[in-house]
């Protein structure tokens, strides 16, 4: 794996993070906890629909990026993500309200349409158009939020959405330049066989990410139903404070998934996910440890008086932020070699855990509840995958220290920037 790719990527996830939170902050403070709870559900139900769309844009775009031409697998990318993005959200209407339906419509078309490029270059294995882009939806979101309010004095939560699609369809054009830039259109064609493998491919990998989505944002709709929506906005933001630590994991899974599809060395794959899982481990829990010696205070003054709790949810969580941080590593290693059947047994036992307890735990408990449900099962599904991946390997001690010359390694990129 190459060293100064993963450093590089860290690097823009974190910029990404750090731009994520001042989103947060100001959202929290222009339309606090109200507004902040429409836009958590917002996204949440964009999530659930970029599943859908994510079956041929998604990892399908990425595993077989190399194996087919652009021009046979790029026309199935486009027309789904259009159909899905449309069709679905009007479902999603008849349950939810229908207030802000247009705006999820076009969010999750210039979404799904944008993600088939990006993921393009992952499979091409150009993590720098990869790392950029995800970087430029932060950033391009941002400035348009201060044009629609400060300019345009949309100063509704509408704002926040608005920003978005638009970020999302300038990225979206620009993208799509540099990605057909080299094909024939002459030569676009629908082949039913590679249409069958990118379905295949793609609803296996989705099936297990929208298993796993529902573990993480399921308790969002359960605190809606029982406590209303002023208790998700609070909990959504120490949610996203906790989350945010999973940078470093998304970062190494991000080049190891690219490695790991083009590596016809399984010794090797197994060598650099263990590289990566320790990596991973100890970054993420110094990451931890320093939002837990954060005066509980502080949170409140940054966010505002409603979100006092952020730092009791943050200590509910860290056990299971940490525990999906290291198996993210290894679950993206079996998406790689196209094991996929046991992330889907992960996340399916987390899941049932999710749901069960719900019932009970947070119309008692509330937010703390919340938060204890969604730790226990993300240490349920990660222990999972820790058990799978070391019945193929030798467990060490080692897997989660670094060395002295890794340690040194890491330290000389630093200074190099």
């Amino acid at each position: 794996m190459k060293q100064n790719t993963i450093f590089k990527t860290f690097v823009s996830r974190f910029l990404i993070l750090i731009l994520n939170f001042g989103l947060v902050i100001y959202s929290t403070n222009m339309w606090g906890s109200s507004g902040k709870g429409v836009i958590s559900i917002m996204i949440a139900d964009l999530t659930i629909i970029s599943f859908f769309g994510n079956i041929f844009v998604g990892s399908s775009m990425s595993y077989f990026a190399k194996k087919f031409k652009i021009e046979e697998i790029l026309p199935f990318a486009y027309i789904w993500a259009i159909l899905t993005g449309i069709f679905i959200p009007i479902l999603f209407s008849f349950s939810h309200n229908a207030e802000y339906s247009y705006y999820l419509i076009s969010l999750c078309v210039m979404s799904s349409l944008l993600t088939a490029n990006i993921n393009l270059f992952v499979g091409q294995q150009n993590i720098r158009m990869f790392n950029l882009y995800t970087v430029l939806q932060q950033v391009i979101h941002i400035l348009f939020i201060v044009i629609i309010v400060y300019i345009i004095k949309i100063t509704s939560v509408n704002a926040y959405f608005i920003a978005q699609i638009s970020c999302f369809a300038l990225l979206f054009v620009i993208s799509t330049i540099q990605v057909t830039r080299h094909i024939h259109f002459n030569i676009f064609s629908f082949t039913k066989k590679i249409g069958r493998q990118l379905f295949n491919y793609g609803w296996k990998t989705q099936l297990s990410a929208f298993l796993q989505f529902l573990n993480n944002r399921l308790s969002f709709y359960f605190l809606e139903y029982f406590k209303g929506i002023v208790s998700v906005g609070v909990f959504s933001v120490g949610v996203a404070f906790s989350e945010a630590v999973w940078t470093v994991s998304r970062s190494l899974s991000v080049v190891l998934y690219a490695d790991v599809v083009n590596n016809t060395s399984s010794t090797d794959a197994i060598e650099k996910t263990k590289i990566s899982l320790r990596i991973s481990f100890l970054i993420t829990l110094l990451f931890i440890l320093f939002m837990l010696l954060v005066p509980a205070e502080l949170y409140a003054g940054i966010f505002g008086k409603d979100f006092s709790q952020t730092k009791e949810i943050v200590l509910l969580l860290s056990p299971g932020i940490l525990a999906i941080a290291v198996s993210n590593i290894i679950g993206y290693y079996f998406a790689g070699i196209n094991k996929l059947r046991i992330l889907n047994v992960k996340s399916l036992i987390g899941l049932v855990f999710t749901i069960v307890s719900s019932f009970y735990i947070i119309p008692k408990w509330g937010i703390h509840g919340a938060c204890i449900v969604s730790s226990i099962s993300y240490c349920l599904s990660s222990g999972l995958l820790f058990w799978r991946f070391y019945q193929i390997t030798e467990f060490r001690v080692q897997d989660f220290i670094l060395s002295r010359a890794e340690i040194n390694l890491l330290w000389k990129k630093v200074l190099r920037k």
